[in-house]
Formats: structure tokens, sequence, C-alpha cells
């Protein structure tokens, strides 16, 4: 399950992408559109700032936009950017994997096949898709 920081920070991105090439976009405009608490959305954008995802003007006319163009924004890269992993069990995590507690021997646990194939199908398509990827809404046509 995605955290809500993790959700939140998708929704922020999204904003952000849907603005590319506006110049800054004030806090309080994320906040009103996306329904995100304002000191939450500070924490999550200067992590991403920190990241080089997200660019910051301070001032009266300063805000937030993308760093980099959307299509260089991977969901995957903001998964792991927020959550550490695309895993959803330990040791299933491709760079800090760990054995699972109260668990069988890795080399005898079936769950543990199952979830290295669901992380590396998520990975998959997280890492296909961007920002810059239009993702269409329930009833949406093109």
């Amino acid at each position: 399950m995605l955290s809500q920081k993790t959700r939140y920070t998708i929704r922020a991105l999204q904003h952000l992408a849907d603005h590319y090439g506006e110049g800054p976009i004030p806090l309080t405009a994320i906040v009103e559109a996306q329904k995100i608490p304002a000191k939450f959305l500070t924490v999550i954008l200067s992590e991403m700032a920190r990241a080089g995802i997200v660019a910051t003007q301070r001032g009266r006319d300063g805000g937030y936009w993308l760093g980099v163009p959307p299509m260089d924004v991977r969901y995957g890269d903001i998964v792991r950017l927020t959550r550490g992993s695309l895993a959803l069990v330990p040791c299933a995590s491709r760079f800090n994997g760990k054995q699972c507690d109260n668990c069988l021997p890795q080399s005898e646990c079936r769950l543990r096949s199952l979830m290295l194939l669901v992380r590396d199908e998520t990975a998959a398509v997280l890492d296909r898709l961007t920002l810059a990827d239009h993702i269409e809404l329930p009833g949406e046509e093109e």
C-alpha cells in the first residue's frame, strides 16, 4: 500500500507537471487544488527539491516548479524516494532486502517468489510511466 506521503507527493508533482513552464506555483495553489496540508506539502516539496526534482523560489512571487521536464520524472522514482522500495515485503526489496520476521528460509519461501514477481511487474509499469504521460480518469475518453 502506498503511504499518504507517497500519494501526496505524486499529486503535488502531477500538479507541477500540469503547470510545467509556467513559472513558480505558489504553495497555496497546490494546497487548494490537491487538498494537501500545507505543512506536510512544504516538507514533501523540500525533499523533492533536495532530490533535484523540484525547484523553488522564495518571496512574494515565489513558489515551486518542476526542476526537470515531466518526461524525466518516473513514477517508480517517486515511490522509491518516498517509500524506499517498490517491494511489498522486506525480503523482496532489490536494494534493501532482508529476511522477513517469522518467515521460512528464503530458499523455501514461495511467498517471497511471488512478491519478487509482483515487485518486478510493478517496477516495469511505474518505471515506464512519467509525469508527462496522460493517465485517463475513469469514464474519460481520448
